[in-house]
């Protein structure tokens, strides 16, 4: 339960019980680059801000920043400042590991220029490029690489080949893998094929690995490149090869969200 309480003054809230202990919620709301204080106080009088699932409307709350959840209109709120969360567009070439044992380029190239001891969360072959997320968070991580929470994935691949509608269909109805049968939670066409290829835009929340690689063979068309753009609510847009960047408020407030309803957090 949260720790929230009102000062005098402070409203007359429901606060029987509760030690006056923690930190003023507006406070919490302005170190979390929320809102100033003086607008994060007009979010918790309006009743947009929730502690642990309930909505909290006195201005003399206070709460443990380390032990209890709080979201704005929805969207969750990391309120612990050691967390980081890096998005990196990881190139053809480099391994999603923090130490190779071949000597392959690894990910300690870009995880050494920050003071927390990054990791990646989950995996990218060597011969695919794209989004790659490096964090501290251990259990954003779980959420998002385990297989069983389902978190969306969207690639963009190159393929040998004119791609038709019957191929399409059979992606998303689903192909027959050495593995067991998988389907594409969506696939399309990405403009006109040329030059003998075609660029195939497929969603999906496989964790197995080289899926889509064999996913798209399967249906007779192999892979000559391929990028994720998107993992859940992030997308790569226009951050260019090699290239690190920290998630915006927004992206983290998604991401969080996105980890709470799975993990069944409020």
């Amino acid at each position: 339960m949260a720790s929230t309480t009102s000062e005098p003054g402070g409203g007359s809230g429901d606060t029987s019980g509760v030690a006056p202990e923690g930190q003023r919620l507006q406070k919490v709301l302005s170190a979390a680059g929320i809102a100033s204080r003086r607008v994060g106080e007009q979010l918790i009088v309006a009743g947009r801000v929730r502690v642990n699932g309930r909505v909290v409307t006195e201005l003399g709350s206070r709460i443990d920043p380390a032990r209890d959840r709080v979201d704005v209109d929805g969207t969750a709120v990391q309120l612990d400042p050691r967390k980081r969360y890096v998005m990196f567009n990881k190139p053809v070439g480099v391994v999603s590991s923090l130490r190779d044992e071949r000597g392959r380029p690894d990910l300690r190239g870009v995880t050494a220029e920050y003071e927390e001891r990054l990791f990646n969360v989950g995996r990218l072959d060597a011969d695919t490029s794209g989004l790659l997320l490096l964090t501290n968070d251990g259990e954003l991580a779980h959420v998002l690489a385990h297989p069983s929470f389902g978190v969306e994935k969207t690639y963009i691949a190159t393929v040998a080949g004119q791609v038709r509608p019957a191929a399409l269909s059979r992606l998303t109805s689903g192909v027959e893998l050495e593995d067991g049968p998988i389907a594409a939670d969506r696939a399309r066409l990405v403009g006109e094929p040329s030059r003998g290829s075609s660029l195939v835009e497929l969603t999906l929340h496989s964790g197995r690995n080289r899926v889509v690689r064999r996913m798209l063979a399967e249906v007779g068309h192999p892979v000559t490149a391929l990028v994720r753009r998107r993992l859940g609510p992030l997308r790569l847009g226009t951050l260019a090869s090699g290239r690190t960047r920290d998630l915006t408020t927004v992206e983290l407030g998604r991401l969080l969200t996105l980890a709470r309803e799975h993990d069944g957090g409020a």
